[in-house]
């Protein structure tokens, strides 16, 4: 099987920083575009970031200049930087991929179960 991990979530005050990871784990042969979404309280899941395999970035309007996306390919691994937090940061993470196991199969979506990121003083 495979899967997608997250951790880093936590609580932090106003203007501080996280780093999340998420990492992919099983029989994967591999990890083609990764991403970042986010669920707010009481609001619908919305997109954060993209990272191709080559390293090709793009940010929603509402994190750019403040998070920054990365990946180690060897590791099957993508990081989220987050910096300058403010309140409204605050949501459910999720880390999604398209990752596929075999030469022959295609590339599958998958989605990480969540990690909470709190902004809050």
């Amino acid at each position: 099987q495979v899967q997608l991990v997250e951790s880093g979530g936590g609580l932090v005050q106003p203007g501080g920083s996280l780093r999340l990871s998420c990492a992919a784990s099983g029989s994967i042969f591999s990890v083609n575009t990764m991403y970042w979404y986010r669920q707010a309280p009481g609001k619908e899941r919305e997109w954060v970031a993209t990272i191709t395999r080559s390293g090709g970035r793009n940010y929603a309007d509402s994190v750019k200049g403040r998070f920054t996306i990365s990946r180690d390919n060897a590791n099957n691994t993508m990081y989220l930087q987050m910096d300058s937090l403010k309140p409204e940061d605050t949501a459910i993470y999720y880390c999604n991929a398209d990752l596929k196991y075999s030469s022959g199969s295609y590339y599958m979506n998958y989605w990480g179960q969540g990690t909470q990121v709190t902004v809050s003083s």
